[in-house]
């Protein structure tokens, strides 16, 4: 009999010890009631507490992530499309976290799928595709609006994939297409536009000083000189050519003259 007392001492002190000493790590705490009432929030270190008197309830402050599952929802443009995304959260108030809601992670979990469902479908598909930055701010800011009673912080919301059926990839595919065809028509054209106007300035600039023309054949033939061809063209200058013709006429005129003076002296 001693014995057994004894050892059935020994265990009601060990289950009294095991009740009455709570060691809490750095990033927990602890939320102390005293006969079911909230009394304090203790930790980190050790935790004294009075057995069946006190009771204490862990909570972890560290950042919480949490993976929301695929939601299937209708962009404000009518398409059917499917998000899923990651919530990172930590608490900052345990006495809130524990009082005022049953399970803030499975809240939270829940409240950010509808927000994300009721967020994501007021915008359409091209936003959700080329803005997610600013559509991660706003559900980000609207979960840490609603979660502020609980004590919960939301650190960063990342949408993380946007699925489409194929008949949408496809027309995504095509439109995209069309979009890159439309740039390359408007640099082609652009690039056009500014060559003419470059060649009307050269060709005013020019006209001005007229010896620069020459210059700029001489320029030319310099460069011809340094290619390995069997065959040079020389550029004929314009005014060169006009030159030409003032002396075929003049030549002609001067040949009518004296023809005409010959046939007047056989006359008379």
């Amino acid at each position: 009999m001693i014995s057994y007392t004894v050892a059935v001492i020994i265990v009601l002190l060990i289950v009294l010890a095991t009740q009455m000493f709570k060691v809490l790590r750095e990033y927990e705490r602890g939320v102390v009631f005293f006969l079911g009432r909230f009394q304090e929030v203790k930790g980190p270190g050790l935790i004294i507490l009075i057995p069946f008197i006190q009771q204490m309830v862990r909570v972890d402050l560290r950042t919480i992530v949490l993976d929301i599952p695929t939601q299937d929802l209708i962009t404000r443009d009518n398409v059917s499309v499917r998000v899923n995304a990651v919530v990172y959260f930590r608490v900052v108030d345990p006495q809130m976290a524990i009082n005022n809601i049953e399970s803030y992670s499975d809240a939270t979990s829940q409240l950010a799928q509808t927000t994300l469902r009721s967020v994501l479908g007021q915008h359409e598909l091209d936003e959700l595709l080329s803005e997610r930055e600013r559509l991660n701010k706003d559900l980000q800011s609207i979960l840490d609006q609603q979660t502020d009673d609980w004590g919960i912080k939301i650190a960063t919301v990342e949408v993380k994939h946007v699925d489409l059926n194929e008949s949408m990839v496809r027309a995504l595919a095509r439109q995209a297409e069309a979009e890159r065809n439309r740039r390359a028509k408007i640099i082609h054209a652009t690039g056009e536009l500014e060559a003419s106007n470059k060649l009307k300035e050269a060709a005013q600039m020019l006209n001005e000083a007229p010896n620069a023309l020459q210059l700029r054949y001489m320029q030319t033939l310099t460069e011809i000189t340094t290619d390995k061809t069997s065959t040079i063209i020389f550029p004929m200058p314009i005014n060169l050519v006009e030159a030409v013709s003032d002396i075929a006429r003049a030549v002609k005129a001067t040949q009518e003259e004296k023809q005409k003076g010959e046939e007047g002296e056989e006359k008379e």
